[in-house]
């Protein structure tokens, strides 16, 4: 637990004594419902005013029903050890009567009921009062990207408490880690962290699937399905001629050229494919052979770098 300023034993020792001096009772009042999502903002409203007049410090505590949460007694702070860094009541707002608890980086392990409470100390008659109760839930991150051959998935981590991707593919049951915080081996694959965010470059359609995002207990961050597609030409397009062998229609024609090859199934009206050298689909389009040509339609192919086989 760490300090800001105050004595935590005699915080302890002194709301002890206010509770069993004089307490409110929450019992009756209805949560207020927040809900965000892990790595976000919440703010757990809290207005005192409505319930105290002027008071001569301001002093409030907020708790789950296990522990305190946080506490503030004028300009000194106290933070419980998982919220260390990431909970504040601003001071210029505490005095306007705006007793919010802001939480940062909210995780799943947040979740549950808050309770904020004014302690008061007036003429010897010190008092805790009940403010507010907050019921917090938290969410992952879900999304769908469809993306194309060779752009680039940029997979936002949305929390610094991020710890590692699993790739699932669209047609496996078999989980694989792509990417660990940390882990230099792990991580000598194709992702890599850039300010925030796992980045994926040269998409193949093997890279189709569903990447989830775990924190370091193994809970969900975000999951985000993967769809990605060749490119599609849609108008007609003219190609040259490539004087050569031939084949009968219905056949395949490979052409081959120093970075990807095509393959043509020879017809009036054809579909093309474009594949790398690993066989990975990148580009589809349609094929017209020109009217005027007798016999057999010639293979034809609108990179003048290619050779026939």
């Amino acid at each position: 637990m760490k300090m800001y300023g105050i004595d935590r034993l005699f915080i302890h020792l002194h709301c002890l004594w206010i509770v069993g001096y004089v307490a409110s009772s929450p019992l009756h009042s209805i949560p207020v419902s927040i809900s965000c999502n892990v790595g976000s903002q919440a703010i757990l409203p809290c207005k005192w005013k409505p319930q105290l007049d002027k008071i001569p410090v301001c002093h409030v505590q907020w708790q789950t029903p296990d522990e305190t949460v946080f506490e503030q007694m004028g300009t000194q702070r106290w933070q419980a050890t998982e919220f260390e860094g990431r909970v504040e009541v601003p001071e210029e707002k505490l005095w306007e009567g705006d007793c919010s608890l802001i939480l940062h980086d909210v995780q799943f392990g947040d979740v549950g009921l808050y309770e904020s409470f004014m302690v008061v100390d007036r003429a010897r008659n010190k008092r805790r009062v009940f403010i507010q109760s907050v019921q917090l839930s938290v969410h992952d991150h879900t999304s769908e990207e469809s993306l194309r051959v060779g752009e680039t998935l940029d997979l936002k981590l949305h929390t610094p408490q991020a710890k590692k991707v699993v790739f699932q593919g669209r047609n496996s049951t078999e989980m694989t880690v792509l990417w660990m915080r940390g882990e230099e081996e792990v991580n000598s694959g194709r992702l890599k962290e850039v300010e925030g965010f796992v980045v994926l470059k040269g998409l193949k359609i093997d890279d189709c699937g569903t990447y989830t995002v775990l924190d370091s207990h193994g809970l969900l961050v975000s999951t985000v399905h993967l769809t990605v597609e060749a490119y599609q030409v849609d108008e007609t397009q003219k190609f040259h001629e490539i004087q050569g062998k031939q084949k009968p229609i219905g056949k395949t024609q490979r052409l081959e050229c120093s970075s990807f090859k095509i393959l043509i199934v020879q017809g009036k009206n054809t579909k093309c494919r474009v594949m790398d050298r690993s066989e990975q689909v990148v580009s589809i389009f349609s094929l017209q052979v020109n009217q005027h040509i007798t016999g057999p339609p010639l293979c034809v192919c609108y990179l003048s770098c290619c050779s026939v086989p």
